[in-house]
């Protein structure tokens, strides 16, 4: 696959004004050419003040989530990621489902060679929920860094 070296002009809300979404279906993510196809790299996002919406209560959930991937053909656009995940703050589900559902989306979008997310979910009635899934085994030769969140101790 051939790449120009400027591949931004398809995009909508890099550099304009946008409103948050108000929910996931709602956003919009966006994709550019990755500029180096045939090499693997990790790409990390990292985001360690993410909130949803308990579907029960309608109680807040915060979580520090890392989205670790591969590229293949596709990079995800930053800006549009920040939207989708901005999307879930009034999003009622559980845990489980936030975390797969960004996951699943994301593969979707990008059919990556390889992505893995971890939702450090902090305690909801004292119990931090963590959430770990990925699409199978890394590339071999590719550095896959250690995702190095703390686990929740409490306070004392």
């Amino acid at each position: 696959m051939t790449h120009s070296n400027n591949n931004t002009e398809h995009l909508t809300q890099l550099g304009q004004h946008v409103a948050a979404p108000t929910t996931p279906e709602e956003a919009i993510l966006e994709r550019i050419a990755n500029p180096h196809p045939g090499k693997s790299y990790m790409v990390r996002f990292t985001v360690p003040e993410f909130t949803s919406l308990c579907p029960i209560t309608s109680q807040p959930d915060f979580a520090h989530i890392v989205i670790d991937y591969i590229p293949k053909d596709w990079l995800i656009e930053s800006k549009s990621l920040k939207l989708y995940l901005t999307s879930f703050r009034n999003h009622g589900a559980f845990h489980e489902a936030c975390t797969l559902t960004i996951a699943t989306t994301l593969v979707d979008r990008l059919s990556p060679l390889w992505l893995r997310i971890g939702a450090y979910w902090y305690p909801r009635g004292g119990i931090p929920i963590d959430v770990f899934w990925q699409t199978g085994t890394p590339p071999k030769g590719v550095w896959i860094a250690k995702q190095k969140v703390p686990l929740y101790r409490g306070r004392g």
